[in-house]
Protein backbone atom coordinates (compact mmCIF):
# COMPACT_ATOMS: atom_id res chain seq x y z
CA UNK A 1 0.00 0.00 0.00
CA UNK A 2 2.90 2.39 1.11
CA UNK A 3 4.45 1.47 -2.31
CA UNK A 4 1.39 2.24 -4.42
CA UNK A 5 0.89 5.80 -2.62
CA UNK A 6 4.90 6.50 -3.01
CA UNK A 7 4.40 5.75 -6.84
CA UNK A 8 1.46 8.17 -7.41
CA UNK A 9 3.15 10.07 -5.63
CA UNK A 10 5.90 10.36 -8.10
CA UNK A 11 3.66 10.15 -11.19
CA UNK A 12 0.19 12.04 -10.20
CA UNK A 13 -0.88 12.21 -13.51
CA UNK A 14 -1.52 8.51 -13.81
CA UNK A 15 -4.61 6.28 -13.32
CA UNK A 16 -6.87 9.38 -12.44
CA UNK A 17 -9.18 9.47 -15.49
CA UNK A 18 -12.13 7.89 -13.20
CA UNK A 19 -11.32 9.90 -10.28
CA UNK A 20 -14.31 11.94 -9.38
CA UNK A 21 -13.80 16.07 -8.83
CA UNK A 22 -15.22 16.74 -5.58
CA UNK A 23 -15.24 20.97 -6.55
CA UNK A 24 -17.39 20.94 -9.34
CA UNK A 25 -14.23 20.75 -11.60
CA UNK A 26 -14.37 19.60 -15.32
CA UNK A 27 -13.03 16.20 -15.68
CA UNK A 28 -13.90 16.47 -19.38
CA UNK A 29 -13.95 18.93 -22.16
CA UNK A 30 -17.29 19.64 -24.26
CA UNK A 31 -17.01 22.16 -26.52
CA UNK A 32 -20.72 22.52 -27.50
CA UNK A 33 -21.81 23.02 -23.63
CA UNK A 34 -22.09 26.89 -22.90
CA UNK A 35 -24.53 26.19 -19.26
CA UNK A 36 -21.49 25.40 -17.18
CA UNK A 37 -19.57 27.54 -15.31
CA UNK A 38 -15.80 26.00 -16.51
CA UNK A 39 -17.00 26.06 -19.68
CA UNK A 40 -18.29 29.72 -19.50
CA UNK A 41 -14.96 30.50 -18.55
CA UNK A 42 -13.63 28.33 -21.45
CA UNK A 43 -15.19 30.13 -24.02
CA UNK A 44 -15.25 33.37 -23.05
CA UNK A 45 -11.32 33.73 -22.13
CA UNK A 46 -10.33 32.17 -25.12
CA UNK A 47 -12.26 35.22 -27.30
CA UNK A 48 -11.50 37.36 -25.25
CA UNK A 49 -7.48 36.57 -25.25
CA UNK A 50 -8.18 36.35 -29.55
CA UNK A 51 -9.86 39.60 -29.52
CA UNK A 52 -6.69 40.96 -27.09
CA UNK A 53 -4.47 39.36 -29.81
CA UNK A 54 -5.83 40.78 -32.70
CA UNK A 55 -5.44 44.40 -31.04
CA UNK A 56 -2.28 43.66 -29.30
CA UNK A 57 -0.57 43.16 -33.03
CA UNK A 58 -3.10 44.28 -35.10
CA UNK A 59 -0.46 47.02 -36.56
CA UNK A 60 1.62 44.92 -37.37
CA UNK A 61 0.91 43.68 -41.13
CA UNK A 62 0.26 47.60 -41.36
CA UNK A 63 3.96 48.36 -40.27
CA UNK A 64 4.80 49.18 -44.14
CA UNK A 65 2.14 51.94 -44.36
CA UNK A 66 2.74 53.27 -41.10
CA UNK A 67 6.40 53.23 -41.65
CA UNK A 68 5.90 55.50 -44.75
CA UNK A 69 3.17 57.65 -43.20
CA UNK A 70 5.07 58.50 -39.67
CA UNK A 71 8.75 58.80 -41.53
CA UNK A 72 10.42 55.61 -38.96
CA UNK A 73 13.40 54.03 -39.70
CA UNK A 74 14.24 50.53 -38.57
CA UNK A 75 15.57 50.93 -35.14
CA UNK A 76 12.82 53.20 -34.29
CA UNK A 77 10.61 50.12 -35.51
CA UNK A 78 12.55 47.92 -32.98
CA UNK A 79 12.27 50.03 -30.33
CA UNK A 80 8.14 50.15 -30.85
CA UNK A 81 8.38 46.19 -31.37
CA UNK A 82 10.05 45.88 -28.13
CA UNK A 83 8.06 48.38 -26.32
CA UNK A 84 4.63 46.29 -27.32
CA UNK A 85 6.21 42.88 -25.56
CA UNK A 86 8.76 45.02 -22.64
CA UNK A 87 5.35 46.37 -20.67
CA UNK A 88 3.74 42.92 -20.96
CA UNK A 89 6.15 41.76 -18.64
CA UNK A 90 5.31 43.91 -15.95
CA UNK A 91 1.42 43.51 -16.49
CA UNK A 92 1.85 39.74 -16.37
CA UNK A 93 3.94 39.75 -13.45
CA UNK A 94 1.61 42.17 -11.53
CA UNK A 95 -1.97 40.22 -13.51
CA UNK A 96 -0.74 36.96 -11.64
CA UNK A 97 -0.71 38.57 -8.21
CA UNK A 98 -4.45 40.15 -9.42
CA UNK A 99 -5.85 37.18 -10.35
CA UNK A 100 -4.17 35.27 -6.76
CA UNK A 101 -6.24 38.91 -5.07
CA UNK A 102 -9.63 39.49 -6.84
CA UNK A 103 -10.06 36.29 -8.98
CA UNK A 104 -10.17 36.16 -13.11
CA UNK A 105 -13.50 37.64 -13.16
CA UNK A 106 -13.23 41.20 -12.12
CA UNK A 107 -9.76 41.15 -13.25
CA UNK A 108 -9.94 40.22 -17.01
CA UNK A 109 -13.12 42.40 -17.57
CA UNK A 110 -11.00 45.63 -16.63
CA UNK A 111 -7.61 44.72 -18.23
CA UNK A 112 -10.28 44.72 -20.96
CA UNK A 113 -11.91 47.76 -20.80
CA UNK A 114 -9.23 49.71 -19.99
CA UNK A 115 -6.87 47.81 -22.74
CA UNK A 116 -9.71 49.10 -25.57
CA UNK A 117 -8.57 52.32 -24.73
CA UNK A 118 -5.13 52.43 -26.45
CA UNK A 119 -6.35 50.07 -28.80
CA UNK A 120 -8.44 52.64 -30.41
CA UNK A 121 -6.39 55.73 -29.31
CA UNK A 122 -3.36 54.76 -31.58
CA UNK A 123 -4.86 56.29 -34.13
CA UNK A 124 -4.48 59.78 -32.81
CA UNK A 125 -0.56 59.17 -33.59
CA UNK A 126 1.39 61.32 -35.83
CA UNK A 127 4.98 60.93 -34.50
CA UNK A 128 7.39 58.63 -33.76
CA UNK A 129 7.09 59.36 -30.04
CA UNK A 130 3.51 59.10 -30.07
CA UNK A 131 3.28 56.24 -31.99
CA UNK A 132 5.84 54.52 -29.37
CA UNK A 133 3.74 55.68 -26.40
CA UNK A 134 0.29 54.08 -27.66
CA UNK A 135 2.41 50.46 -28.88
CA UNK A 136 3.53 50.46 -25.33
CA UNK A 137 0.06 51.26 -23.50
CA UNK A 138 -1.26 48.51 -26.09
CA UNK A 139 1.29 46.01 -24.64
CA UNK A 140 -0.41 45.48 -21.34
CA UNK A 141 -2.88 43.70 -23.32
CA UNK A 142 -0.77 40.91 -23.68
CA UNK A 143 -1.36 40.29 -19.90
CA UNK A 144 -4.95 38.52 -20.90
CA UNK A 145 -2.89 35.16 -21.65
CA UNK A 146 -2.36 35.14 -17.49
CA UNK A 147 -6.02 35.32 -16.91
CA UNK A 148 -6.87 32.84 -19.33
CA UNK A 149 -4.99 30.18 -18.65
CA UNK A 150 -5.07 31.33 -14.12
CA UNK A 151 -9.29 30.99 -15.07
CA UNK A 152 -9.05 27.55 -16.86
CA UNK A 153 -6.41 26.37 -14.34
CA UNK A 154 -8.48 26.11 -11.81
CA UNK A 155 -11.87 25.18 -13.86
CA UNK A 156 -10.96 22.14 -14.51
CA UNK A 157 -9.32 18.58 -13.40
CA UNK A 158 -5.64 18.03 -13.42
CA UNK A 159 -5.88 15.46 -15.73
CA UNK A 160 -7.70 17.60 -19.05
CA UNK A 161 -5.80 20.51 -17.47
CA UNK A 162 -3.11 21.12 -19.97
CA UNK A 163 -5.22 20.13 -22.81
CA UNK A 164 -7.88 22.99 -21.74
CA UNK A 165 -4.69 25.48 -21.11
CA UNK A 166 -3.46 24.55 -24.29
CA UNK A 167 -6.86 25.10 -26.52
CA UNK A 168 -7.95 28.25 -25.11
CA UNK A 169 -4.57 29.35 -24.94
CA UNK A 170 -3.88 28.13 -28.54
CA UNK A 171 -7.11 29.74 -30.14
CA UNK A 172 -6.66 32.90 -28.55
CA UNK A 173 -2.97 32.73 -30.15
CA UNK A 174 -4.73 32.43 -32.91
CA UNK A 175 -5.79 36.08 -32.95
CA UNK A 176 -1.76 37.12 -33.98
CA UNK A 177 -2.58 34.89 -37.24
CA UNK A 178 -5.64 36.13 -38.07
CA UNK A 179 -4.69 39.99 -37.61
CA UNK A 180 -2.09 39.52 -40.34
CA UNK A 181 -4.79 38.86 -43.31
CA UNK A 182 -7.84 40.52 -41.57
CA UNK A 183 -6.20 43.82 -40.65
CA UNK A 184 -5.04 44.26 -43.91
CA UNK A 185 -7.96 43.25 -45.64
CA UNK A 186 -9.86 45.88 -42.82
CA UNK A 187 -7.23 48.45 -44.42
CA UNK A 188 -8.39 47.97 -47.87
CA UNK A 189 -12.48 47.61 -47.37
CA UNK A 190 -11.36 51.37 -45.49
CA UNK A 191 -9.45 53.03 -48.66
CA UNK A 192 -12.44 51.38 -50.28
CA UNK A 193 -15.12 53.52 -48.97
CA UNK A 194 -12.98 56.43 -50.13
CA UNK A 195 -10.21 57.09 -46.98
CA UNK A 196 -6.47 57.62 -48.01
CA UNK A 197 -4.03 54.44 -46.65
CA UNK A 198 -2.53 57.37 -43.77
CA UNK A 199 -6.36 57.62 -42.46
CA UNK A 200 -7.32 54.06 -42.79
CA UNK A 201 -4.86 52.19 -40.82
CA UNK A 202 -5.93 54.82 -38.22
CA UNK A 203 -9.44 53.77 -38.40
CA UNK A 204 -9.11 50.30 -38.58
CA UNK A 205 -7.92 50.29 -35.42
CA UNK A 206 -10.73 51.13 -33.61
CA UNK A 207 -12.66 48.02 -34.81
CA UNK A 208 -10.85 45.47 -32.16
CA UNK A 209 -10.24 48.18 -29.74
CA UNK A 210 -14.34 48.24 -29.76
CA UNK A 211 -14.85 44.24 -29.81
CA UNK A 212 -12.47 44.27 -26.24
CA UNK A 213 -14.73 46.77 -24.51
CA UNK A 214 -18.37 45.07 -25.92
CA UNK A 215 -16.74 41.70 -24.51
CA UNK A 216 -15.02 42.88 -21.60
CA UNK A 217 -18.34 43.86 -20.35
CA UNK A 218 -19.65 40.55 -21.22
CA UNK A 219 -16.99 38.72 -19.04
CA UNK A 220 -17.87 40.17 -16.06
CA UNK A 221 -21.14 39.61 -16.60
CA UNK A 222 -21.73 35.40 -17.84
CA UNK A 223 -18.40 34.07 -15.25
CA UNK A 224 -17.93 33.20 -12.37
CA UNK A 225 -14.37 32.99 -10.24
CA UNK A 226 -14.85 29.04 -9.51
CA UNK A 227 -16.19 25.91 -10.91
CA UNK A 228 -19.19 25.99 -8.25
CA UNK A 229 -20.20 29.39 -8.02
CA UNK A 230 -18.36 29.86 -4.45
CA UNK A 231 -16.97 33.49 -3.61
CA UNK A 232 -13.23 33.80 -4.90
CA UNK A 233 -11.23 33.31 -1.82
CA UNK A 234 -7.91 35.44 -2.21
CA UNK A 235 -4.78 35.07 -1.16
CA UNK A 236 -3.74 38.34 0.72
CA UNK A 237 -0.15 39.49 1.42
CA UNK A 238 1.85 38.72 -1.29
CA UNK A 239 2.07 34.98 -0.28
CA UNK A 240 1.64 33.25 -3.78
CA UNK A 241 3.52 35.37 -5.26
CA UNK A 242 6.45 34.79 -2.91
CA UNK A 243 5.66 31.41 -3.21
CA UNK A 244 6.17 30.77 -6.57
CA UNK A 245 8.83 33.03 -6.81
CA UNK A 246 11.12 30.90 -4.64
CA UNK A 247 10.89 28.21 -6.49
CA UNK A 248 13.71 27.56 -9.25
CA UNK A 249 11.44 25.40 -11.60
CA UNK A 250 9.18 28.40 -12.17
CA UNK A 251 12.34 30.66 -13.21
CA UNK A 252 12.96 27.45 -15.30
CA UNK A 253 9.37 27.21 -17.13
CA UNK A 254 10.18 31.44 -17.64
CA UNK A 255 13.37 30.57 -19.24
CA UNK A 256 11.87 27.97 -21.67
CA UNK A 257 9.05 30.29 -22.06
CA UNK A 258 10.98 32.69 -23.36
CA UNK A 259 12.13 30.49 -26.25
CA UNK A 260 8.76 29.26 -27.24
CA UNK A 261 6.32 32.18 -27.05
CA UNK A 262 8.69 34.87 -26.83
CA UNK A 263 9.62 33.99 -30.19
CA UNK A 264 6.44 33.27 -31.56
CA UNK A 265 5.39 37.04 -31.13
CA UNK A 266 8.47 38.25 -32.27
CA UNK A 267 7.96 36.59 -35.59
CA UNK A 268 4.78 37.81 -35.45
CA UNK A 269 5.87 41.46 -35.36
CA UNK A 270 8.19 41.02 -38.12
CA UNK A 271 7.41 38.15 -40.48
CA UNK A 272 5.47 40.20 -42.79
CA UNK A 273 8.17 43.09 -43.14
CA UNK A 274 10.96 40.12 -43.34
CA UNK A 275 8.90 37.88 -46.27
CA UNK A 276 8.39 41.20 -47.68
CA UNK A 277 11.70 42.66 -48.31
CA UNK A 278 13.33 39.37 -48.76
CA UNK A 279 11.14 37.58 -50.94
CA UNK A 280 9.89 41.21 -52.51
CA UNK A 281 6.26 39.36 -52.24
CA UNK A 282 3.02 41.97 -51.82
CA UNK A 283 2.06 43.37 -48.49
CA UNK A 284 -0.85 41.27 -48.66
CA UNK A 285 0.81 38.22 -49.46
CA UNK A 286 3.30 38.73 -46.49
CA UNK A 287 0.65 39.18 -44.21
CA UNK A 288 -0.87 36.19 -45.03
CA UNK A 289 2.73 34.17 -44.98
CA UNK A 290 3.15 35.83 -41.84
CA UNK A 291 0.16 34.64 -40.15
CA UNK A 292 0.57 30.63 -40.76
CA UNK A 293 2.14 30.56 -37.35
CA UNK A 294 -0.89 32.50 -35.66
CA UNK A 295 -3.52 30.14 -37.86
CA UNK A 296 -0.73 27.00 -36.38
CA UNK A 297 -2.43 28.01 -32.69
CA UNK A 298 -5.65 26.77 -34.39
CA UNK A 299 -4.93 23.22 -33.51
CA UNK A 300 -0.90 23.12 -32.57
CA UNK A 301 -1.12 24.49 -29.19
CA UNK A 302 -4.02 22.13 -28.52
CA UNK A 303 -2.15 19.08 -29.68
CA UNK A 304 1.01 20.05 -27.50
CA UNK A 305 -1.29 20.13 -24.37
CA UNK A 306 -2.67 16.59 -25.34
CA UNK A 307 0.66 15.72 -25.73
CA UNK A 308 1.46 16.91 -22.35
CA UNK A 309 -1.20 15.44 -20.83
CA UNK A 310 -0.58 11.90 -22.41
CA UNK A 311 3.28 12.52 -21.31
CA UNK A 312 2.56 13.34 -17.59
CA UNK A 313 -0.40 10.27 -17.86
CA UNK A 314 2.79 7.44 -19.14
CA UNK A 315 5.44 8.92 -16.86
CA UNK A 316 4.30 12.15 -14.39
CA UNK A 317 5.76 15.09 -14.59
CA UNK A 318 9.40 14.32 -15.84
CA UNK A 319 7.58 13.23 -18.92
CA UNK A 320 5.66 16.55 -19.13
CA UNK A 321 9.14 18.18 -19.05
CA UNK A 322 11.36 16.25 -20.98
CA UNK A 323 8.61 16.63 -23.73
CA UNK A 324 8.85 20.14 -23.59
CA UNK A 325 12.31 20.08 -23.61
CA UNK A 326 12.40 18.08 -26.92
CA UNK A 327 9.96 20.16 -28.65
CA UNK A 328 11.68 23.48 -28.00
CA UNK A 329 14.93 21.73 -29.64
CA UNK A 330 13.45 20.70 -32.83
CA UNK A 331 11.83 24.13 -32.91
CA UNK A 332 15.43 25.53 -32.89
CA UNK A 333 16.30 23.57 -35.26
CA UNK A 334 13.85 24.59 -37.84
CA UNK A 335 14.31 28.27 -37.10
CA UNK A 336 18.22 28.00 -37.96
CA UNK A 337 16.79 26.15 -41.53
CA UNK A 338 14.41 28.27 -42.51
CA UNK A 339 17.05 31.21 -41.52
CA UNK A 340 19.27 29.52 -44.78
CA UNK A 341 16.78 29.15 -47.04
CA UNK A 342 16.51 31.91 -50.01
CA UNK A 343 13.46 30.44 -51.98
CA UNK A 344 9.73 31.40 -51.40
CA UNK A 345 8.49 27.65 -51.32
CA UNK A 346 11.51 25.88 -49.21
CA UNK A 347 11.28 28.67 -47.01
CA UNK A 348 7.36 28.87 -46.78
CA UNK A 349 7.51 24.51 -45.60
CA UNK A 350 10.21 25.06 -43.39
CA UNK A 351 8.41 28.19 -41.69
CA UNK A 352 4.96 26.07 -41.63
CA UNK A 353 6.99 23.52 -39.44
CA UNK A 354 8.66 25.52 -37.31
CA UNK A 355 5.54 27.27 -36.59
CA UNK A 356 3.92 23.81 -35.37
CA UNK A 357 6.53 23.16 -33.16
CA UNK A 358 7.15 26.30 -31.76
CA UNK A 359 2.86 26.17 -30.99
CA UNK A 360 3.05 23.04 -28.99
CA UNK A 361 5.87 23.94 -27.16
CA UNK A 362 3.73 26.81 -25.94
CA UNK A 363 1.13 24.20 -25.12
CA UNK A 364 3.47 21.80 -23.22
CA UNK A 365 4.94 24.68 -21.37
CA UNK A 366 1.50 25.54 -19.43
CA UNK A 367 0.86 21.24 -19.46
CA UNK A 368 2.95 21.51 -16.93
CA UNK A 369 2.31 25.10 -15.42
CA UNK A 370 -0.76 24.23 -13.12
CA UNK A 371 1.01 21.50 -11.32
CA UNK A 372 3.99 23.21 -10.32
CA UNK A 373 2.49 25.45 -7.28
CA UNK A 374 -1.32 24.57 -7.38
CA UNK A 375 -1.67 26.89 -4.13
CA UNK A 376 -0.33 29.86 -5.89
CA UNK A 377 -1.72 28.95 -9.85
CA UNK A 378 -1.59 32.78 -10.65
CA UNK A 379 1.59 33.78 -9.43
CA UNK A 380 3.01 30.68 -11.48
CA UNK A 381 1.20 31.43 -14.44
CA UNK A 382 2.42 35.39 -14.24
CA UNK A 383 6.12 34.22 -14.04
CA UNK A 384 5.84 32.15 -16.55
CA UNK A 385 4.02 34.38 -18.92
CA UNK A 386 6.24 36.87 -18.18
CA UNK A 387 9.42 34.72 -19.23
CA UNK A 388 7.67 34.59 -22.86
CA UNK A 389 7.50 38.47 -23.04
CA UNK A 390 11.46 38.33 -21.73
CA UNK A 391 12.22 36.42 -24.22
CA UNK A 392 10.39 38.50 -27.25
CA UNK A 393 12.40 41.57 -25.97
CA UNK A 394 15.93 39.65 -26.04
CA UNK A 395 14.90 38.54 -29.59
CA UNK A 396 13.77 41.89 -30.95
CA UNK A 397 16.82 43.58 -30.46
CA UNK A 398 18.40 41.00 -32.76
CA UNK A 399 16.05 42.22 -35.76
CA UNK A 400 16.61 45.50 -34.83
CA UNK A 401 20.18 46.38 -35.55
CA UNK A 402 20.94 47.82 -38.33
CA UNK A 403 24.00 46.08 -38.96
CA UNK A 404 22.30 42.14 -38.62
CA UNK A 405 20.05 41.22 -41.93
CA UNK A 406 16.98 39.67 -41.28
CA UNK A 407 18.10 35.87 -42.17
CA UNK A 408 21.24 36.03 -39.41
CA UNK A 409 18.94 37.61 -36.85
CA UNK A 410 17.01 34.22 -37.74
CA UNK A 411 19.54 32.40 -37.70
CA UNK A 412 21.00 33.42 -34.43
CA UNK A 413 17.79 33.15 -32.86
CA UNK A 414 17.33 29.65 -33.75
CA UNK A 415 20.35 28.62 -32.53
CA UNK A 416 20.03 30.14 -29.27
CA UNK A 417 16.78 28.54 -28.19
CA UNK A 418 18.52 25.07 -29.18
CA UNK A 419 20.75 26.06 -26.36
CA UNK A 420 17.68 26.89 -24.56
CA UNK A 421 15.87 23.72 -24.73
CA UNK A 422 18.61 21.49 -22.64
CA UNK A 423 17.45 23.86 -19.91
CA UNK A 424 14.30 21.51 -19.52
CA UNK A 425 16.67 18.61 -18.00
CA UNK A 426 17.37 20.73 -15.13
CA UNK A 427 13.90 20.55 -14.13
CA UNK A 428 13.46 18.21 -10.67
CA UNK A 429 10.65 16.60 -9.31
CA UNK A 430 10.96 14.82 -5.74
CA UNK A 431 8.26 12.34 -4.37
CA UNK A 432 7.80 15.52 -1.70
CA UNK A 433 7.28 18.25 -3.99
CA UNK A 434 5.49 16.01 -6.76
CA UNK A 435 3.00 15.59 -4.25
CA UNK A 436 1.74 18.74 -4.56
CA UNK A 437 0.51 18.40 -7.66
CA UNK A 438 -2.51 16.38 -6.13
CA UNK A 439 -3.14 19.05 -4.11
CA UNK A 440 -6.48 21.08 -6.20
CA UNK A 441 -5.84 24.98 -6.11
CA UNK A 442 -9.67 25.91 -5.06
CA UNK A 443 -8.97 23.61 -2.23
CA UNK A 444 -5.53 24.75 -1.26
CA UNK A 445 -7.02 28.42 -2.08
CA UNK A 446 -10.00 27.77 -0.13
CA UNK A 447 -7.46 26.86 3.12
CA UNK A 448 -4.86 28.92 2.50
CA UNK A 449 -5.87 31.38 4.83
Amino acid sequence: MRLRSANQALHPDRNLALEPDSDGKATRIRLLDFHNAPMRAFHLSWFAFFLSFVAWFGIAPLMAVVRDDLKLTKAQIGNTVIASVAITIFARLLTGWLCDRFGPRRTYSALLIFGALPVMGIGLSHSYNSFLFFRLAIGLIGASFVLTQYHTSIMFSRTVVGTANAMTAGWGNLGGGVTQWVMPLLFGVIIGLGADKFLSWRLAMIVPGALMLITGLAYYRLTEDTPDGRPFVPRTGGQAFWEAAGDYRVWLLFVLYGACFGVEITVDNVAALYFKDSFHVTLKLAGLLASLIGMMNLFARALGGIAGDWAGRRWGLPGRSRLLGLTIFVEGLLMVLFSRLTILGPATAAFLLFGLLVCMACGVTYAVVPLIRPRAVGSVSGIVGAGGNFGAVLAAMLFKSESLSGANAFFILGSIVVATSFSALLLRFSEARVSESEIDPITALMSAD
